[in-house]
Protein backbone atom coordinates (compact mmCIF):
# COMPACT_ATOMS: atom_id res chain seq x y z
CA UNK A 1 0.00 0.00 0.00
CA UNK A 2 1.52 3.52 -0.96
CA UNK A 3 2.40 5.50 1.48
CA UNK A 4 3.08 9.53 2.57
CA UNK A 5 7.19 9.85 3.01
CA UNK A 6 8.21 13.06 4.02
CA UNK A 7 12.79 12.87 3.71
CA UNK A 8 14.79 15.95 5.08
CA UNK A 9 18.21 16.24 3.41
CA UNK A 10 16.83 14.19 0.21
CA UNK A 11 18.30 16.04 -2.63
CA UNK A 12 21.80 14.38 -2.72
CA UNK A 13 23.94 11.50 -0.85
CA UNK A 14 21.83 9.26 1.55
CA UNK A 15 18.68 11.38 1.22
CA UNK A 16 18.95 11.04 -2.35
CA UNK A 17 19.20 7.54 -2.54
CA UNK A 18 16.95 7.11 0.18
CA UNK A 19 14.48 8.96 -1.46
CA UNK A 20 15.24 6.65 -4.51
CA UNK A 21 14.43 3.69 -2.33
CA UNK A 22 10.73 4.74 -1.51
CA UNK A 23 9.93 5.64 -4.87
CA UNK A 24 11.14 2.20 -6.03
CA UNK A 25 8.19 0.80 -3.22
CA UNK A 26 5.71 2.73 -4.75
CA UNK A 27 5.47 5.39 -1.92
CA UNK A 28 4.58 9.40 -2.24
CA UNK A 29 7.88 10.65 -1.32
CA UNK A 30 8.11 14.66 -0.65
CA UNK A 31 12.44 15.42 0.66
CA UNK A 32 13.85 18.69 1.35
CA UNK A 33 16.22 20.79 -0.06
CA UNK A 34 17.98 23.98 1.04
CA UNK A 35 21.02 24.83 -0.70
CA UNK A 36 20.76 23.60 -4.59
CA UNK A 37 17.60 23.25 -7.05
CA UNK A 38 16.22 20.05 -6.68
CA UNK A 39 17.48 16.76 -8.16
CA UNK A 40 15.79 16.29 -11.56
CA UNK A 41 15.02 12.90 -11.74
CA UNK A 42 13.58 12.58 -8.31
CA UNK A 43 11.00 14.69 -9.60
CA UNK A 44 10.46 13.39 -12.96
CA UNK A 45 9.76 10.35 -11.15
CA UNK A 46 7.23 11.63 -9.28
CA UNK A 47 8.76 13.06 -5.73
CA UNK A 48 7.52 16.20 -4.34
CA UNK A 49 11.07 18.69 -4.22
CA UNK A 50 10.13 20.95 -0.71
CA UNK A 51 12.53 23.64 -0.60
CA UNK A 52 13.06 23.84 3.54
CA UNK A 53 15.76 25.10 6.19
CA UNK A 54 14.76 22.40 9.10
CA UNK A 55 16.58 24.74 11.44
CA UNK A 56 13.70 27.17 10.58
CA UNK A 57 10.08 26.11 12.44
CA UNK A 58 8.26 27.88 9.92
CA UNK A 59 9.75 26.80 7.32
CA UNK A 60 9.44 23.14 8.44
CA UNK A 61 5.57 24.03 9.08
CA UNK A 62 5.08 25.26 5.45
CA UNK A 63 6.89 21.93 4.04
CA UNK A 64 4.65 20.10 6.43
CA UNK A 65 1.61 21.24 4.58
CA UNK A 66 2.79 21.40 1.45
CA UNK A 67 3.80 17.72 1.45
CA UNK A 68 -0.06 17.48 3.01
CA UNK A 69 -1.72 19.11 0.31
CA UNK A 70 -0.18 16.75 -2.15
CA UNK A 71 -0.02 13.63 -0.92
CA UNK A 72 -1.78 13.25 2.82
CA UNK A 73 -1.01 13.15 6.23
CA UNK A 74 2.85 12.05 6.59
CA UNK A 75 2.95 8.24 7.90
CA UNK A 76 6.96 7.63 7.60
CA UNK A 77 9.48 10.65 8.14
CA UNK A 78 13.14 9.95 7.82
CA UNK A 79 15.24 12.51 9.52
CA UNK A 80 18.38 12.89 7.27
CA UNK A 81 19.51 16.55 6.92
CA UNK A 82 23.00 17.02 8.92
CA UNK A 83 25.99 18.93 8.31
CA UNK A 84 29.37 19.45 10.00
CA UNK A 85 31.64 21.37 11.51
CA UNK A 86 35.24 20.05 12.43
CA UNK A 87 37.55 21.39 14.74
CA UNK A 88 39.55 20.25 17.57
CA UNK A 89 37.31 21.81 20.64
CA UNK A 90 39.77 24.28 21.81
CA UNK A 91 39.49 26.20 18.61
CA UNK A 92 36.45 25.29 17.80
CA UNK A 93 33.48 28.48 18.17
CA UNK A 94 30.43 29.08 19.98
CA UNK A 95 28.24 29.39 16.78
CA UNK A 96 30.01 26.26 14.85
CA UNK A 97 28.96 24.20 18.29
CA UNK A 98 25.49 25.53 18.40
CA UNK A 99 25.10 25.28 14.56
CA UNK A 100 25.54 21.77 14.46
CA UNK A 101 23.11 21.11 17.19
CA UNK A 102 20.66 23.30 15.96
CA UNK A 103 20.87 21.30 12.76
CA UNK A 104 21.27 17.75 13.87
CA UNK A 105 19.18 17.12 16.62
CA UNK A 106 17.20 20.46 17.39
CA UNK A 107 15.71 20.05 13.72
CA UNK A 108 14.73 16.15 14.37
CA UNK A 109 12.84 17.20 17.72
CA UNK A 110 10.75 19.93 15.26
CA UNK A 111 10.29 17.31 12.61
CA UNK A 112 9.35 14.53 14.97
CA UNK A 113 6.52 16.83 16.67
CA UNK A 114 4.74 17.99 13.55
CA UNK A 115 4.87 14.35 11.96
CA UNK A 116 3.37 12.83 15.55
CA UNK A 117 0.79 15.19 15.06
CA UNK A 118 -0.91 13.17 12.45
CA UNK A 119 0.58 9.63 13.30
CA UNK A 120 -1.17 9.87 16.53
CA UNK A 121 -4.61 10.66 15.35
CA UNK A 122 -3.74 7.70 12.88
CA UNK A 123 -2.25 4.99 15.17
CA UNK A 124 0.34 3.82 13.06
CA UNK A 125 3.70 5.66 11.56
CA UNK A 126 7.13 5.43 11.14
CA UNK A 127 10.14 7.64 12.02
CA UNK A 128 13.46 7.24 11.52
CA UNK A 129 16.47 9.45 12.49
CA UNK A 130 19.73 9.00 10.76
CA UNK A 131 22.34 9.47 13.54
CA UNK A 132 26.44 8.44 12.75
CA UNK A 133 28.63 5.69 14.38
CA UNK A 134 30.55 8.89 15.06
CA UNK A 135 27.85 8.78 17.56
CA UNK A 136 28.91 5.16 19.05
CA UNK A 137 32.38 5.49 18.98
CA UNK A 138 33.69 9.06 18.69
CA UNK A 139 35.73 10.84 16.87
CA UNK A 140 38.52 13.66 17.24
CA UNK A 141 37.38 16.92 15.82
CA UNK A 142 34.01 16.31 16.04
CA UNK A 143 32.83 17.21 19.62
CA UNK A 144 29.44 18.81 17.84
CA UNK A 145 28.44 16.41 15.54
CA UNK A 146 29.19 13.37 17.41
CA UNK A 147 27.09 15.56 20.42
CA UNK A 148 24.38 16.18 17.83
CA UNK A 149 24.12 12.50 16.99
CA UNK A 150 24.04 10.87 19.82
CA UNK A 151 21.22 13.33 21.29
CA UNK A 152 19.61 11.82 18.59
CA UNK A 153 19.91 8.43 20.16
CA UNK A 154 18.15 9.23 23.71
CA UNK A 155 15.89 11.35 21.54
CA UNK A 156 14.77 8.80 19.72
CA UNK A 157 14.71 6.00 22.22
CA UNK A 158 12.70 8.45 24.44
CA UNK A 159 9.75 9.00 21.97
CA UNK A 160 9.57 5.30 21.29
CA UNK A 161 8.48 4.77 24.61
CA UNK A 162 6.10 7.69 24.69
CA UNK A 163 4.48 6.70 21.48
CA UNK A 164 5.06 3.20 20.93
CA UNK A 165 1.57 2.13 22.64
CA UNK A 166 -0.21 4.15 19.12
CA UNK A 167 1.61 2.11 16.62
CA UNK A 168 4.32 4.04 15.79
CA UNK A 169 7.67 3.00 15.92
CA UNK A 170 10.88 5.22 16.53
CA UNK A 171 14.54 3.65 14.88
CA UNK A 172 17.60 5.11 14.63
CA UNK A 173 20.28 4.41 11.65
CA UNK A 174 24.04 5.06 12.43
CA UNK A 175 26.05 5.35 9.55
CA UNK A 176 29.73 4.87 9.16
CA UNK A 177 32.11 6.39 6.38
CA UNK A 178 29.70 6.33 3.21
CA UNK A 179 30.57 7.54 -0.11
CA UNK A 180 28.72 10.97 -0.38
CA UNK A 181 30.05 15.03 -0.92
CA UNK A 182 30.64 14.71 2.91
CA UNK A 183 33.12 11.98 2.76
CA UNK A 184 34.51 13.72 -0.32
CA UNK A 185 35.72 16.62 1.64
CA UNK A 186 38.12 14.99 3.93
CA UNK A 187 41.75 14.29 3.58
CA UNK A 188 42.61 10.84 1.30
CA UNK A 189 44.70 10.17 4.20
CA UNK A 190 41.92 10.87 6.78
CA UNK A 191 39.50 8.60 4.20
CA UNK A 192 42.11 5.87 4.30
CA UNK A 193 42.88 5.10 8.15
CA UNK A 194 38.94 5.35 8.69
CA UNK A 195 38.83 2.57 5.98
CA UNK A 196 41.69 0.30 7.45
CA UNK A 197 39.83 0.15 10.64
CA UNK A 198 36.48 -0.88 9.31
CA UNK A 199 36.37 -4.90 9.70
CA UNK A 200 34.84 -5.18 6.27
CA UNK A 201 37.42 -2.90 4.53
CA UNK A 202 35.62 -0.56 2.53
CA UNK A 203 33.45 2.71 2.32
CA UNK A 204 30.03 2.08 2.41
CA UNK A 205 27.31 3.23 -0.03
CA UNK A 206 24.23 5.38 0.28
CA UNK A 207 22.14 2.26 -1.24
CA UNK A 208 23.23 0.44 1.73
CA UNK A 209 21.81 2.86 4.11
CA UNK A 210 18.95 3.22 2.28
CA UNK A 211 18.02 -0.08 2.11
CA UNK A 212 18.27 -0.35 6.39
CA UNK A 213 15.80 2.71 6.18
CA UNK A 214 13.33 1.76 3.94
CA UNK A 215 13.24 -1.83 5.66
CA UNK A 216 12.34 -0.30 9.35
CA UNK A 217 9.79 1.90 7.57
CA UNK A 218 8.35 -1.43 6.20
CA UNK A 219 5.90 -3.89 7.98
CA UNK A 220 8.51 -6.55 7.90
CA UNK A 221 9.37 -4.03 10.80
CA UNK A 222 6.64 -3.91 12.89
CA UNK A 223 8.01 -5.21 15.79
CA UNK A 224 11.34 -3.03 16.24
CA UNK A 225 11.61 0.17 18.04
CA UNK A 226 13.85 2.17 19.82
CA UNK A 227 16.30 0.26 18.18
CA UNK A 228 20.05 1.47 16.82
CA UNK A 229 21.00 0.12 13.33
CA UNK A 230 24.54 0.80 12.75
CA UNK A 231 25.50 0.40 9.24
CA UNK A 232 29.26 0.79 8.96
CA UNK A 233 31.10 -2.19 8.21
CA UNK A 234 31.59 -3.04 11.70
CA UNK A 235 33.56 0.17 12.60
CA UNK A 236 31.76 0.69 15.79
CA UNK A 237 30.77 -2.77 16.95
CA UNK A 238 31.49 -3.25 21.17
CA UNK A 239 30.48 0.66 21.60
Amino acid sequence: MSRSVLITGGNRGIGYSTVRAFIDRGDRVAFTHRTESASFDLVHDGALPLYCDVTDPEEVESAFKEAEASQGPVEVLVANAGITRDNLLPFMSEEDFATVLDTNLTASYRLAKRAVRGMLKARRGRIILVSSAVALKGEAGQTNYAASKAGLIGFGRSLAREIGSRGITVNIVAPGLTDTAMAAALPEERVAKIIGDVPLGRIGNPEEIASAIAFLASEEASYITGAVIPVDGGISMGH
